[in-house]
Parts: structure tokens; C-alpha cells; sequence
């Protein structure tokens, strides 16, 4: 089951004046270096458990130069920031691991040659002598760095970089990154400053560091409390105007509810280099849902399979035997040369119109191919493919956006009652073709365009409700829908019991009348 986003976070711009601008500067960088030094000292504790951090000491000793909240926000987002670092290092082990396995085991197999296992577990060796030694010194790199990261991971010590580590690099590189020492310095600047305020629940407005104060008109004023080294210059706060309503901010009404009871509110700030704007994050968590439905109440309802790639979105509705029905769905989705923030409103929308159309369905579950890239990736040629034919893969896959869309479709579909399975993507398209394309082509007798994507969201339909994803001789044909197709379960193909569902607010629908009305 794809985890539900633990919170909601929303933003909103801010307009300071210059004044402003340079005290949300000025504490902005005060505080970014009380939050390194933390963050330096929370690294030599190490990998310890979370009670012997040394959290008390190290908030004690920062009190002085800010506030005892300033200190409890520096000290939490140093905690989560080590927690993040210490998992990308496990991550990034594992990575190097499974690289340097699979092309030790090639090495090791004469050149142009084979081991001779079975087909499913034949190991090819390299081309040829020039391809077999470049790819050794390959390994010795990825070697060297493997034993780096164990060695950190070790000592408890992973690799951070407050500001990021590619800006810091774009440091020695200025002419190939366009910018000059000037520029470079102000987003290095930017990229340091620490202005966040965790919420406290029955707080005046949820926070009494970063404090939105709501107006009789819909609008509202900023309240930063003023660390103490600065408050003989700015005073104890320092208040701006916020220039739009909060009604009128994406969940502006969640928002100023929660502003209005007095519940926890997380506040960040952050300034923009490029575009010259600050603004202004809100977030809080998702509340826990009142019924949680089963696995088999999820398997016994309509499951909308959904196939991912790089131009459109395939979908087929299955019934709870497991058969397809109503028409193919098609979603285009092109994303292929577009900036980063039109690239997320297509896919935003494709996920949208593809929510509505379960919802037109009666399917409260989307089943989808739990996709990794990231991990093929790493070992580049070794998995996916080689010459121009596997550059071309790689390309493609490249341009695919597998963690976007699965996280964004988990966020969006939290909030309209649907629920995501995440399957197994071995051979979904294989099978797809040869048992499910012809009889779905041949039941819609070329009306609707029907491609073997389509028939590969059948089957990830299929497995979600582990049933199997062939089609026996004895399998009935899907044209008459009278029969189960093959409805065999494998209790070999688990399903994760799902955590934290929401109601079922609607009860399937009567399959004949989707047949009816396709």
C-alpha cells in the first residue's frame, strides 16, 4: 500500500518592504548559524538512539542566543536533517552494492561468453577486451566509493551540505554554471538562512514564534519573534503585512480554521534569488480517518490498473473476477522539453482527470507498477540495455517521472477517498500482450483505440488483487463477461495490509450496468 503524506503543506507570497526584506535577512542568517553549529554537533553524538542525542544540552546552550522556541526548531530540524542524511547513506550503500555485484559477476565470465545457467539467470559477459577493461576500472571507482560511504555509515558521520552540495561545487565552476562570484554568493546566502517555527497546539493562532494574526477582512499580519542578540535593534517582533486573503490560498480554508482553533502550525520562510520574492509555507499534519476498510473490501470493489509512461497514461477498470470492463482510458501526458514548474501542472493535471474518471467508474483503488528507476540507473548499461537501441530506453525512462507521479497521486487521491496499490511490475507488459491485448481488441472490434498498454493495466489491475495475470485455455472470453477469468489466487503474490484508509463512502457499483454503459 503506497503510504498517505503524513502532513499538507501550503504557500503563499510575501511582500516586505526593504526594511523588512533586511531583517528577515539579518535573523534569517543569525539563526542559519546557530542551526549549522547544532547541526555539526549533533554529527559528532553519531548514530545513537533518539534519548541520548544530547538534545536538552545542546537547546540549553542555544537558548541564550535566540529563544528557548528558536532553540527547540533549530534543534528538532537538526535531528530530522541527520535522521534524512543517515537513510540517503544506506540508500546510496545499497546502491553501490547491488552496481559493484552485478558487474563483478559479468568480470568474471570470459569475454563474448556465457555462463551457461538457465535463461532467467544467464550472466553475459563483456563484448569485448576494451569494453572488459573499462568496465573494471568502473568498478574499482564504484569500490572506492562503496567503502567511503561504509566507512561513514560506520562512524555515524554521513556527508551534509548546508545549502546544498551542487551549488557548493557550482563554486569552483562559476563560468559553466552562468554566474559570477556575486550572484553565486547571494543564493549561497539564500540557501542558509533558517526561518522556521514549529507549531504548538493551544498556542494564541497555533504558533507564538511565527505567528499569523487573521483580520477582520480576510487578510492577515506576519508576527516573527525577534531572537534576543536582536532585539535591542528590530525590537521583540517584527511584523509585515500578509498581502492576500488566506481564504484565498490553496486550502486556505483548512489553513485558517486551524489558525482560527488554535492548532499546531509550522511556518517557514524562505526567499526566492531568481524570481526576488519571499515567501511564506504553512503546514500541519492530516488527521487520522475515522473507518479503515479491509484488504478484502478494497479487492472485492472495482480496482482501476494504471500504466505509466512517458507521453500518456493507459487504465482498465476490472471487475472484482478480475475481468476488464467499461472502455480503455487513455490520459496524455506530454512532458517531454518543458520547464520544471509546467512539467509539474501537466502531470498534476493528468492525475486529476485520472481521479475523476475512477471516480466516474465507481473504483475507489488504483493499482500502478512500483516503479525504481533511480535503481537501474546506477548500473546504467548492466540493466538497461546497451548500443542505441538501450540509450534510447535510457532516455526514455529518463523523461518518465515515476517518483513524482506516484507521490503526487498519493497526496491527491488521500483527499478524494481512493487508495493506491503499488505491484510488482515483473512482466505486467509481457503477459499483458499475449493474454489479455487480443481478447480486449477483439471485444471492442477496432472502435476505441487499444494498445498493449492497455492490456498492461489489466494485469496490474489483476495482480493487485493477486489473481494471476495469465489466461488459462479454460479462461472464459471477456466478450461474453459471464464468467471469472481465471480467478486462481497465488498466496505467493502478498499484498501489504494497508494502514491509515479512509472511509468507503460509496459501495461498488453494479458491474452489468457498467457493461451497459461501458
Amino acid at each position: 500500500m503506497v503510504a498517505r503524506p503524513a502532513g499538507v503543506r501550503v504557500r503563499t507570497r510575501l511582500k516586505p518592504t526593504v526594511s523588512e526584506a533586511d531583517a528577515l535577512n539579518e535573523i534569517g542568517a543569525h539563526l542559519g548559524g546557530l542551526a549549522r553549529a547544532d547541526l555539526a554537533d549533533r554529527v559528532r553524538v553519531g548514530d545513537v538512539r533518539v534519548k541520548d542525542n544530547e538534545r536538552a544540552r545542546r537547546k540549553n546552550g542555544l537558548t541564550g542566543q535566540c529563544s528557548s522556541r528558536w532553540a527547540g526548531s533549530i534543534t528538532r530540524a537538526s535531528q530530522d536533517q541527520y535522521a534524512l542524511a543517515v537513510r540517503s547513506l544506506d540508500a546510496n550503500i545499497e546502491s553501490l552494492t547491488r552496481a559493484t555485484r552485478k558487474i563483478r559477476a559479468r568480470l568474471a565470465v570470459p569475454v563474448g561468453e556465457s555462463n551457461g545457467l538457465k535463461k532467467h539467470a544467464r550472466v553475459t559477459g563483456y563484448r569485448s577486451k576494451q569494453e572488459w577493461f573499462a568496465k573494471s576500472r568502473r568498478l574499482a571507482q564504484l569500490t572506492e566509493r562503496l567503502k567511503t560511504a561504509q566507512a561513514r555509515r560506520n562512524t555515524g558521520r554521513p556527508n551534509m551540505v548546508v545549502g546544498g552540495g551542487r551549488l557548493w561545487r557550482n563554486r569552483q565552476h562559476l563560468a559553466a554554471a552562468e554566474l559570477t562570484e556575486p550572484e553565486w554568493r547571494e543564493r549561497w546566502d539564500a540557501a542558509r538562512l533558517f526561518l522556521t517555527a514549529d507549531g504548538e497546539t493551544g498556542k494564541r493562532y497555533g504558533n507564538e514564534t511565527i505567528r499569523v494574526v487573521p483580520q477582520e477582512d480576510g487578510t492577515g499580519t506576519v508576527r516573527l519573534k525577534t531572537p534576543e542578540p536582536l532585539a535591542a535593534k528590530y525590537g521583540k517582533h517584527v511584523t509585515f503585512t500578509l498581502p492576500v486573503s488566506l481564504e484565498t490560498v490553496h486550502r486556505g480554508g483548512q489553513w485558517s480554521d486551524r489558525v482560527h482553533a488554535n492548532q499546531c502550525v509550522r511556518y517557514d520562510i524562505s526567499y526566492n534569488v531568481d524570481k526576488g520574492r519571499w515567501y511564506l509555507d504553512a503546514s500541519w499534519g492530516y488527521p487520522k480517518p475515522e473507518h479503515v476498510p479491509t484488504v478484502d473490501q478494497l479487492q472485492s470493489s472495482l480496482v482501476l490498473g494504471v500504466d505509466l509512461n512517458a507521453d500518456h497514461l493507459a487504465g482498465y477498470v476490472t471487475d472484482p473476477s478480475g475481468n476488464p470492463v467499461g472502455d480503455p482510458i487513455t490520459i496524455p501526458l506530454e512532458l517531454k522539453g518543458l520547464s520544471k514548474t509546467t512539467r509539474d501542472a501537466r502531470l498534476r493535471d493528468a492525475i486529476s482527470r485520472l481521479l475523476r474518471v475512477a471516480q466516474r467508474r465507481g473504483s475507489i483503488v488504483i493499482a500502478i507498477e512500483n516503479l525504481n528507476f533511480a535503481d537501474a540507473r546506477e548500473t546504467g548499461r548492466e540493466t538497461m540495455g546497451r548500443g542505441r537501441k538501450g540509450k534510447r530506453f535510457r532516455r526514455t525512462v529518463a523523461g518518465i517521472p515515476t517518483a513524482q507521479f506516484r507521490d503526487r497521486l498519493a497526496a491527491m487521491a488521500a483527499t478524494q477517498g481512493i487508495w493506491i496499490l503499488a505491484v510488482d511490475p515483473r512482466n505486467t507488459s509481457k503477459h499483458g500482450k499475449k493474454h489479455w491485448l487480443p481478447e480486449i481488441a477483439r471485444r471492442h472490434n477496432s472502435r476505441l483505440a487499444v494498445t498493449g498498454h492497455h492490456s498492461a493495466a489489466t494485469t496490474i489491475s489483476r495482480r493487485a488483487r493477486k489473481l494471476r495475470i495469465t489466461r488459462t485455455r479454460h479462461s472464459p472470453d471477456v466478450t461474453r463477461g459471464s464468467r471469472p477469468a481465471s480467478a486462481r489466487r497465488f498466496p505467493q503474490q502478498k499484498l501489504n495490509t494497508p494502514v491509515g484508509l479512509p472511509t468507503v463512502s460509496h459501495p461498488p457499483p453494479d458491474r452489468a450496468a457498467l457493461i451497459e454503459t461501458g
